[in-house]
This record gives C-alpha cells, structure tokens and sequence, in this order.
C-alpha cells in the first residue's frame, strides 16, 4: 500500500507515504531495515531522473532562506522540489531541533514541495546516514529537483559531495581572506561557489568573488582534470553572486545549475559520477554494517568491558585492544 501510494497516491496520501518510508528507512530495528531494503529494491526503478543538487556553507550564511527561494522559482517553472534538510544532533541531549521547516514558511505548504528535516545523529560530513535512501524516495515520487541542505559544519563537509550530482558551496562577503579562500577540503569539491548577502556590502562581495575565482584556478591547475581550464569539454566552477533574501540572482543561478548538468550529461561525468557514488555508498553501508555485526558478536560482547577498562586503566595499549577484538570477530 505504501509503494503504490508513494508512485501513484493522491497529493496528501502520497506526501504520507513518503514521510513513512523515510521513517522506515531510518529505523534501527532489524525487521524494519529489511522491510527497508524491500522497499528501496521496488523504487529504485523509478528513480534516477531527478536532478540532485547538494547545498553546503558556514550556518548563518542563508542556505535555508536562499532554499526558499530557489524552490519557489523553480515550482513557477513547473519542477516538483524536494528538500531534504539535515540539523546537527547534540552531542549532550542527542536531541535535533529540525526547525527547517520554519525558515521556510512558503515552500513548506506548497503543493509540489517536499521538505523532510532529519537529525544528523553523530553521523560526520555534514549529512545524516540515510540521506542517500531519502533522495531515492523522493525520486520515486516524482520529484526532479531535490536539493540536499548540510548541516553547515566548515571546511570537512564534504560527504554531500559524493551524494548529489552538484555540489554548491555557499560563502559570505568578508569570510576570509586570500589565504581562507585557497584551503582545500570543502572548496575544491565545489561545482558551484555563491556569495550570499551580496546586498549588504556590494563591494566586499565583489572582491570576494575575485578572491575565490582566482583561488578555483589554482587548484584546478593542481591534478583536478575535471576542472583543467584548458579544456573546454568539461565544467569549470564558477562564483557567483546574489541575495536570496530579495530573490536577485535565482534566475542567474539556475542558469549555471542548467548549463552544468547540460554540460556533464554530454561528457559523460554526470554518469559516471553516480555511478561512482553508488560504489561508494554500497562500500560505506558494508562498513557500517561491519561495526554493527562486530559490536554483536558474542566473543566480542564477552571480552569488550574488561578490554575497555584495561585501556581506561592504562594497562593496555588502545591498539593492541583493537586487534585482539578483531581477532575475537575473526
């Protein structure tokens, strides 16, 4: 009932399906998880056609407002929108606020769009574990944009990169100055670089654009060839600027967004990038399932308290420990 209602349900009953699926996948019960395998084996069919955009920056910088923004832009152009939000978890409560929705009063009621916050619940990179599983529900339901917004961490939130077929990176005026702007990690992943805010200080965002466009030079020129600017076949980032909060620069953006995917679809990168992200998250879902299966193994539960205390006690070297458990799994 709940795979037809999400492909072909009315506007609410499928709205509710998705919530649910999405909640399913999220579970961490052992019957859940295979009732969500089940499920995500059924969707995956119908899902691949939506173009997936990765939104990232400092908090503060407007990607919730600039979000907004873009999504009712694009619903007027006749896309369905789909947000997937992620808010850090604390590390004291465990608790998310999730108040995404509230930054977001229009394109939250609005027919044909999606917003689905979720706690990143310790997972790193700026995303939360079952983003990936998410984005296919959302697929699956009709929606050809989603747009995946980080927690907004700094410069290591580079997982939603390896998630989205583009990666936008969202800066201030006066972020930094021209050593800031060449530090890699997060900016050189960037397809996409937007100064944000540039109504309140004009000139500071033009010098920063200069600053960051030179800087994506340079590090294309260091053993990136999908960003080699010698080859016109390929994209190279750009940086541009706008206000989301006066709604100057969406159309601009979109432009770049659209030239992008055109661009990448006839090379062949689009492809190969998801075909790469696929690898990549089947490898991680074995990794986190290895800890799982290694954390219930009956000689490893037996021996994991004496061994912890030893190492608390400074009796045994923490790596020593480490392979002794691992040959108890073995």
């Amino acid at each position: 009932m709940t795979l037809q209602a999400l492909l072909h349900g009315e506007p609410m009953a499928q709205r509710r399906a998705i919530a649910k699926a999405i909640t399913l996948l999220e579970s961490t019960r052992a019957d859940h998880r295979a009732q969500g395998d089940a499920l995500l084996t059924a969707l995956l069919p119908h899902t691949g056609r939506a173009f997936r955009l990765g939104i990232s920056g400092v908090p503060g910088v407007g990607k919730s407002t600039f979000i907004e923004a873009l999504g009712l832009y694009l619903i007027n152009k006749g896309h369905r929108v789909a947000v997937l939000t992620v808010d850090p978890s604390s590390t004291v409560s465990g608790g998310s606020i999730l108040g995404d929705k509230t930054r977001m009063e229009k394109l939250s009621v609005h027919e044909r769009a999606y917003i689905r916050p979720s706690p990143s619940s310790g997972t790193l990179g700026g995303v939360a574990e079952k983003t990936r599983e998410a984005m296919l529900v959302c697929e699956a339901a009709g929606y050809d944009v989603v747009i995946v917004e980080t927690v907004g961490v700094g410069q290591s939130e580079t997982t939603v990169s390896g998630m989205t077929d583009m990666f936008v990176l969202m800066q201030l005026p006066n972020s930094g100055d021209d050593l800031q702007a060449i530090k890699k990690g997060v900016m050189e992943l960037a397809d996409l670089v937007v100064i944000n805010k540039a109504d309140i200080d004009p000139d500071a965002a033009t010098r920063a654009r200069a600053q960051i466009t030179s800087s994506l030079r340079l590090l294309g020129l260091q053993g990136h060839p999908e960003h080699a600017h010698h080859n016109e076949a390929v994209w190279h980032p750009q940086v541009i600027q706008l206000s989301a909060l006066l709604g100057r620069g969406v159309d601009a953006f979109w432009v770049e967004v659209s030239r992008f995917r055109e661009l990448q679809t006839a090379n062949g990168q689009l492809n190969a990038r998801r075909q790469q992200q696929a690898r990549s998250w089947m490898w991680e879902r074995i990794d986190a399932g290895l800890k799982q299966r290694f954390r219930a193994h009956p000689l490893v539960r037996a021996a994991l308290d004496d061994t912890t205390q030893r190492v608390l006690a400074g009796t045994l070297p923490a790596s020593t420990a480490a392979r002794q458990l691992l040959d108890l799994f073995d």
